[in-house]
């Protein structure tokens, strides 16, 4: 039997602001960042669970449970974390400044997952992976507390301590150009690309919905 899988939106932190506003309540092709990252966890997972810091977050998904970091200030990975800790089992885990991330990766994500500890698409980032946007399962938790009992707080520093299965760039580009499906809203320029992005023909020819693309 499939284990059953939550939906994490990662908006922990102190909910970074620009323009007086939590970018992921910023609107993109019409629709709140959030919404979209929504949308596309709600197909693929079987919850929903918001980890969010910020007093205000009670409001911004109405019927959506919301927990903050287990332990405050640690970044990224505290928010991995904090994610598996709330869920209690396996998560899908996006960051909520992702509005490109369509619901067949997830869905793909969590079916490689589960022949692992965590299942993560590669891309042409720094890291070569994308850690938020990815399965991580129980079994983390563990190594992620000793990397942070460490003051290790790089975002993939445990993966050499767990089973990682790695979704190929090939594979990824089923879904969509990575550039844009991993891509973060951190600024108003980049909040403006990603408008311009969802609104261009091309964004329309490759399905122009990316929380329900169906790979090529």
């Amino acid at each position: 039997m499939t284990p059953r899988c939550t939906g994490v939106i990662l908006a922990g932190g102190q909910a970074s602001r620009y323009g007086g506003r939590p970018k992921g309540l910023e609107r993109v092709g019409g629709e709140r960042v959030i919404d979209r990252v929504v949308g596309a966890l709600s197909v693929a997972a079987d919850d929903l669970l918001l980890i969010a810091n910020d007093p205000a977050a009670g409001d911004w998904l109405p019927g959506v449970r919301v927990a903050g970091d287990v332990r405050p200030n640690l970044g990224s990975l505290g928010g991995i974390h904090s994610a598996l800790v709330h869920a209690g089992g396996p998560a899908l885990v996006v960051a909520w400044d992702m509005p490109f991330v369509p619901a067949p990766l997830l869905l793909a994500l969590r079916a490689l997952g589960e022949g692992a500890d965590a299942a993560v698409p590669e891309s042409d980032s720094r890291r070569g992976l994308e850690p938020l946007c990815a399965y991580y399962g129980s079994a983390c938790i563990a190594p992620i507390e000793r990397r942070l009992d460490a003051d290790d707080r790089r975002v993939i520093g445990f993966f050499d301590d767990v089973h990682v299965a790695r979704m190929p760039a090939n594979d990824v580009r089923r879904f969509g150009d990575p550039t844009y499906l991993f891509m973060n809203v951190n600024s108003p320029d980049e909040l403006a690309l990603a408008e311009r992005y969802a609104t261009t023909p091309r964004a329309a020819a490759d399905g122009g919905d990316h929380r329900t693309k169906a790979p090529r």
